[in-house]
């Protein structure tokens, strides 16, 4: 497991990971979208991404920050269940 702040500037470039994420928003609001769904977010909340999953953080304010943590096997916590 791994724990870092993200602060995007501008434009969230991230790929997808090969392991499982949490986001918990510390501040800022925009737009979460995960495996082509849009969901908007602000601080407090939690966001799940699976592993290998297309996800970015738009249309956000430039205060924001998240916490992220990656856990689990590389593949996810679904690998070999």
């Amino acid at each position: 497991m791994s724990v870092e702040i993200y602060r995007p500037i501008g434009t969230d470039k991230q790929t997808p990971h090969i392991q499982d994420e949490l986001y918990i928003i510390i501040t800022g609001t925009g737009d979460f979208i995960n495996n082509g769904e849009r969901t908007p977010f602000g601080p407090g909340d939690v966001l799940f991404v699976a592993a290998g999953i297309e996800h970015r953080f738009e249309n956000f304010t430039a205060d924001f920050a998240t916490w992220v943590v990656f856990y689990g096997p590389n593949g996810g916590e679904g690998v070999g269940a």
